[in-house]
């Protein structure tokens, strides 16, 4: 009989910011150096979730640590000039 092999559901805050080209660029604050970008929201959210995947797995492979998340919050500060 095979033997089942159980995986851990890693759960990340991803950033989607539109850039200049309309694509959306998203970054992970939690895997430095993580950088993607899709050409609308889910495309982006689809190369997001490949890249954490890819991100983890070379973790795993260089017998490294994944990091957990500290709590994070975004806010939008506006300031008058």
């Amino acid at each position: 009989m095979a033997k089942k092999i159980s995986k851990k559901i890693h759960s990340f805050t991803a950033f989607f910011d539109k850039n200049r080209n309309d694509f959306y660029t998203v970054t992970v604050p939690s895997l430095p150096g993580l950088v993607t970008e899709g050409k609308d929201m889910e495309n982006a959210k689809e190369m997001a979730e490949d890249a954490i995947k890819c991100y983890l797995e070379g973790l795993a492979k260089d017998n490294e640590e994944i990091p957990e998340e500290n709590e994070t919050a975004q806010v939008r500060i506006s300031v008058a000039v």
